[in-house]
């Protein structure tokens, strides 16, 4: 029987891969040589590097990382010592894409701006990025986008220079973590960047930490350049900036692609994978485990009179971005040592978080132009009000 080490922090890892082998779980920060050496299949998230510090000599043959990310995996180690690997690639896009909606709308609330007619770029237009794209679209926002790969790749002149997206309001990051290279985006938006904006953009982060330069967006919030901050990646995860915390509208511990429909995709695509490499048949698909949602269904307020509050009252149904905010910072209080471990902790401990997908919104005007948005967004539909 195939052995089997997974991060103790993917969903139903155990009930799902225990089809194909004999499951051991532990965190992901606590894999080492030693544990994983007897693994023929070794399965992670992104805190976990893997290359040939934890896999020299060890037994391991098929690695799958159940993120959209793989910049922790070195995967010229693992073609080079034939062992299979897969990632999910857009199994949390959805996740992270309603993530920056429920960060629009609160932060529009807290500063009474009308999203609608406002412009946005989005810097990586890929899984992430391109939901991001039309939701905002669908929010009656001029969306605005910057992927050099993708413009090289179809030629599209919708894929604009980082230069043309600095006149907007908004500013959200999408891309992955490179190093160096034709697009390196570590440390993309540095002090230049920030100067380059807009007065009081907007700034959103749940691409990766590393994309921005800590120091020089510290600067930039000082400054009065920016109006707010939304970050939900950090440098240096676990042990993140703590002044940066206080000066940020919404901070929170890398969980925007976290929604639990996310997380079983993810188990679900790398299980597929690893039955297609070891010639098995899978046993389990997505519905085995996604239980029915807590809020299948709801009314909207009809005396609320402004769109884009029952677009927010909407969303908090079903995420209350507030509230991930708010533990996040009770980090604030915990002793410098133990920082990294409650940051850590927020993300394992993470609460059960449904996508707008699974519910219906019930409403007076099922032709109106909130109606639109709803759906636009992302809800399965509107229905009208018997």
């Amino acid at each position: 029987m195939m052995k089997i080490v997974a991060d103790a922090n993917i969903p139903f890892v155990k009930e799902c891969f225990s089809s194909i082998g004999e499951v051991t779980t532990i965190g992901g920060r606590e894999m080492t040589p030693w544990n994983v050496a007897d693994a023929d299949i070794l399965l992670v998230r992104s805190i976990t590097p893997v290359g040939v510090d934890l896999l020299a000599g060890s037994k391991v043959r098929f690695v799958g990382t159940a993120t959209i990310g793989f910049d922790h995996i070195d995967l010229g180690f693992l073609e080079s010592n034939n062992i299979g690997f897969a990632s999910a690639p857009g199994s949390n896009a959805n996740s992270a894409a309603e993530y920056v909606i429920a960060g629009l709308l609160d932060i529009g609330q807290k500063y009474a701006i009308d999203l609608d007619g406002r412009s946005i770029g989005i810097i990586g237009v890929g899984n992430v990025g391109s939901r991001v794209a039309k939701k905002c679209a669908a929010m009656g926002m001029d969306v605005y986008l910057n992927d050099p790969p993708l413009q090289r790749q179809t030629g599209d002149v919708k894929y604009l220079p980082l230069e043309k997206l600095y006149d907007c309001d908004f500013i959200t990051f999408h891309t992955p973590l490179a190093f160096e290279g034709r697009d390196k985006t570590y440390h993309l938006a540095d002090e230049k960047f920030f100067k380059s904006l807009k007065h009081r953009c907007v700034f959103v982060n749940a691409s990766r930490g590393g994309v921005v330069d800590s120091s020089s967006l510290k600067s930039a919030i000082k400054s009065g350049r920016l109006r707010a901050v939304a970050l939900d990646v950090w440098e240096n995860e676990p042990d993140i900036d703590i002044e940066l915390l206080k000066m940020i509208d919404i901070g929170t511990p890398h969980i925007a692609g976290y929604s639990l429909d996310g997380k079983i995709a993810g188990l679900i695509m790398i299980y597929q994978a690893a039955c297609e490499y070891f010639s098995l048949e899978p046993k389990y698909d997505m519905e085995d485990f996604l239980p029915e949602p807590s809020v299948s269904e709801f009314k909207v307020n009809q005396n609320v009179t402004n769109e884009q509050d029952a677009l927010l009252s909407a969303v908090q149904k079903i995420y209350r971005i507030d509230k991930d905010d708010a533990r996040l910072r009770r980090v604030l209080d915990k002793p410098a040592e133990d920082r990294g471990k409650y940051f850590d902790g927020l993300r394992k401990n993470y609460h059960v978080r449904r996508e707008f997908q699974n519910t219906s919104v019930i409403l007076k005007d099922t032709n109106s132009k909130l109606a639109g948005k709803l759906v636009g967004i992302g809800f399965k539909e509107v229905k009208s009000e018997k």
